[in-house]
């Protein structure tokens, strides 16, 4: 027990000052690719080796449209390694209220042989930020978790209760979310805690394509919870079926099946993607709420 007591002395303090501070993401980690667009000769080399269709691209009259759609991306790197116009970075804040702000889109004019002339324009819905986020530049980590607390006290209660749910996962996202409470992250510093039943859940994290074997069990765990709720679709299977898609098996992203809040994109999105988008889904509700 002394031996304990010691290392728990010498090490100290090992949970993150996240979101006052900026996401301690490693440096082997992936996140959002960067294209650049004005400078992008050829988008048919990168969509020919994305593996869900997170870029596409379509011609017609001597014109391109390209989209990258964040909802369907892995960030596997393919398309980096395919065109150097692609770039991975490491950030991993993607949460947004509307699927449609997870899509960017770019038109091109064409040379004859197919490659692109000219950027016309690109197209990027304004994502809803978070306030619960970024009003809390550069204060401390105790009026930061203090803010948050009164947020979700002012709508839930004293705190914000969790069910989640694997609606046909490969687990990763899973092993994303317990590190959640884990020392590092300790979600429940925020007054957000996990439960085991929907009927004391304020919010329903959803992972996974939503298998057709999962899709009763998901709208019964839904229709269980008490009101007000929130749904959050977690990573790029939650958010459109990801790799696996609409198929036999599978129904795809979770608005499939239910009214989705938030939407996390990555796979799988790493804690701090995870505490993004929760915060988010807070401070969504709290403003139409109010």
């Amino acid at each position: 027990m002394f031996d304990i007591l010691r290392k728990s002395l010498t090490t100290g303090v090992v949970t993150t000052s996240y979101p006052p501070s900026r996401a301690g993401v490693s440096e082997q980690a992936r996140g959002r690719p960067e294209i650049d667009f004005a400078n992008w000769q050829d988008a048919r080399p990168a969509v020919a080796a994305c593996p869900t269709g997170a870029l596409a691209c379509s011609d017609s009259d001597g014109k391109r449209t390209t989209t990258l759609d964040l909802g369907k991306c892995t960030f596997c790197g393919l398309c980096a390694e395919a065109d150097a116009a692609v770039r991975m970075t490491r950030l991993c804040e993607l949460a947004v209220a509307r699927k449609a702000c997870l899509s960017v889109t770019a038109r091109y004019e064409l040379n004859p042989d197919g490659s692109q002339r000219k950027l016309l324009e690109t197209i990027a819905p304004k994502t809803a930020e978070s306030s619960a986020v970024r009003e809390t530049g550069g204060k401390s980590l105790e009026a930061a978790g203090g803010e948050l607390r009164a947020r979700i006290n002012k709508v839930f209660g004293r705190s914000l209760h969790i069910r989640e749910v694997d609606a046909g996962s490969c687990n990763g996202c899973e092993i994303e979310i317990g590190g959640l409470n884990s020392p590092v992250y300790d979600v429940e510093r925020f007054g957000i805690h996990f439960v085991a039943s929907p009927r004391h859940a304020d919010m329903l994290l959803v992972t996974g394509p939503v298998s057709r074997n999962m899709e009763l069990a998901l709208r019964k765990t839904y229709e269980a919870m008490p009101s007000p709720r929130l749904v959050v679709a977690v990573g790029a299977c939650g958010c459109s079926g990801g790799i696996f898609g609409q198929n036999y098996a599978s129904l795809g992203g979770v608005d499939k099946v239910l009214p989705v809040d938030v939407y996390i994109p990555g796979c799988p999105p790493n804690p701090y993607a995870l505490l993004h988008g929760i915060f988010l889904a807070v401070g969504r509700f709290v403003e139409q709420d109010l």
